[in-house]
């Protein structure tokens, strides 16, 4: 490269220093030197060769003491390249007849520290002018520039809004430059986040060149102008026994710290942190809900519904009522919203609410009264109603003759609860026969059966008791001998006796009495025939001796 038609060479501070002699070799050439100019123009000779005896001689100059270099080509080197090594150095070739000189001027380079951003500001503040920083580049050479960037663009200097300063100080010892740019700025709400850089422009050997430093980010403080109310936890719906929280936020920087909460029901705001706890909220809590800033500016509203359900059994608990008795039962629901009922019978969903005009032994059960809010999460009522049907033991007795015709069987139908325990005797002894067999006790009924082979004629007594009454029924039983049939064991325990229609009903109990009188007037005229003849003794499975004779007196005072 050519500097005011002069040859330059560009070096890099720190690096060596290397300048051929641009001169051709003369005949007859004696020795080589070089020196450099002063700024007064006088010469200092630093460095000779002899082209003869081939030895280097450098001149005692303290700058270049220990740092040239001369090769047999006159080629000069200096190490350790210098700010000050920045000089016009000439190269001279001697002969006898003449001196050639040729002038070669050095450029050197430093390329600067990466720019830091120092002195940052804590915090800015909107609508005030302030210092933002100082961008620093150290030990330059030659000096650099500082250009300020916000988000990768250039920052132009603005009055009042964007100052810049720049400083330029060179260190005597080195000569390097040290650039100092400070920023002052007025920043908007826009500039939170925003990246601030700087970049220095300096000079190589090669050319223009750029550092950037660090990008910095600065915390912006403006004032609130917008005030939030929520509801946490963010939920769809809220019900009764519920904790939520109010939460405002202004969007200042910083937020705010306190706020005024306005609660229904109360005149005055509620001075408070950013939240307002409220547990175990009940309906009356619904309403609107307001928040503002301490000085009752900027205000923002939320309304809060608390939902509800009510469920109230009449009756509900246990309750003892009697067989035949009415129980109205009625399951009343208030509610926030329109809920869903449903009724559950022993662990099954009931189809229909029940109702009760005529309780019966199959209406004693757990219910429950269900009710939820389908729209309200975990909102949902239940009450239970343990029924008990009470009632006396009423006993209906038949028998007929088994297949077999050597044995009778006799059942004893018995209702009533609490379950009624049943004995069996025989009339005139009160003797208990302990070989009889219960069916299984559903609804309030079961049976008690025993089998039987009367060689005469004999009276069976079955006793039900519970706690509330004792009750006893007598059954005549004819002789093995003679057939009866004329009561067929009652099969049926779902109160088909039950007829709703009357006409048949009517109809039924006359033909009834009339059967009824018919079949008397036999069976009386067949007894006292048959107590004539019939056997002393009775199958030893109805009792003992003595009963046995009675039987026989009282059939002897009949006959007679």
């Amino acid at each position: 490269p050519l500097a005011l038609g002069l040859y330059t060479v560009n070096a890099v501070y720190g690096d060596t220093i290397t300048m051929p002699c641009r001169l051709e070799v003369p005949d007859g050439l004696m020795f080589g030197k070089w020196k450099y100019e002063m700024p007064n123009g006088s010469p200092v000779f630093i460095a000779f060769r002899s082209s003869t005896k081939k030895n280097v001689q450098y001149d005692d100059v303290p700058d270049y003491r220990d740092r040239l270099s001369l090769s047999e080509n006159y080629t000069l080197s200096i190490k350790n390249a210098r700010i000050s090594d920045e000089k016009r150095f000439v190269c001279m070739l001697v002969t006898e007849d003449d001196v050639s000189e040729e002038p070669t001027i050095v450029k050197v380079f430093k390329q600067p520290s990466q720019p830091e951003i120092l002195h940052q500001a804590d915090f800015l503040e909107t609508e005030k002018l302030q210092m933002l920083g100082e961008c620093v580049a150290r030990d330059s050479y030659p000096e650099g520039n500082v250009t300020w960037y916000r988000n990768g663009r250039v920052l132009q200097p603005m009055e009042e809004v964007v100052v810049i300063n720049l400083q330029k100080i060179v260190d005597k010892s080195t000569g390097l430059f040290t650039m100092t740019s400070s920023l002052q700025y007025m920043p908007t709400k826009e500039d939170a986040n925003a990246k601030f850089s700087c970049i220095v422009t300096y000079y190589g050997p090669s050319g223009q060149k750029t550092i950037e430093s660090e990008p910095v980010v600065f915390d912006v403080h403006y004032p609130t102008e917008k005030v939030t109310i929520q509801v946490l936890p963010q939920r769809s719906t809220i019900k009764e026994g519920d904790n939520i929280t109010l939460k405002c936020s202004g969007n200042g920087n910083p937020p705010p710290q306190e706020f005024l909460f306005y609660i229904p029901g109360e005149s005055e705001g509620i001075r408070s942190s950013d939240t307002y706890v409220m547990t175990d909220v009940r309906r009356n809590a619904t309403g609107e809900y307001k928040c503002s800033l301490t000085d009752k500016s900027m205000m923002d509203s939320t309304t809060i519904t608390v939902h509800y359900l009510d469920l109230q059994l009449t009756p509900s608990g246990e309750v003892t009522k009697q067989i035949g008795e009415a129980l109205p039962v009625s399951c009343t629901i208030s509610s926030s919203r329109n809920a869903t009922v449903f009724w559950i019978k022993d662990n099954t969903r009931m189809q229909t609410s029940p109702s009760f005009s005529s309780l019966q032994y199959q209406d004693a059960g757990n219910y429950i009264c269900e009710t939820t809010l389908q729209e309200v999460e975990g909102l949902k009522k239940r009450k239970t109603l343990k029924l008990i049907v009470e009632g006396k033991p009423q006993i209906k007795m038949t028998k007929k003759t088994n297949t077999n015709k050597m044995s009778k069987t006799i059942v004893c139908h018995v209702e009533g609860f609490p379950k009624p325990a049943v004995q069996w005797t025989v009339t005139g002894s009160g003797s208990i026969i302990n070989k009889a067999k219960e069916t299984k006790y559903v609804n309030g009924r079961f049976s008690s059966k025993i089998v039987i082979a009367p060689e005469e004629n004999v009276t069976l007594t079955c006793i039900a008791e519970n706690q509330l009454e004792r009750t006893v029924t007598s059954l005549n039983v004819s002789a093995i001998s003679i057939p009866e049939y004329d009561e067929p064991e009652d099969r049926s325990d779902d109160n088909s006796e039950k007829v709703n229609d009357q006409a048949k009903l009517i109809v039924g109990i006359v033909v009834g009495l009339l059967l009824a009188a018919l079949v008397a007037g036999v069976v009386y005229w067949l007894y006292v025939k048959k107590s004539k003849t019939a056997s002393k003794h009775v199958d030893k499975d109805l009792g003992n001796i003595e009963e046995n004779k009675k039987l026989e007196e009282n059939n002897h005072k009949s006959e007679t």
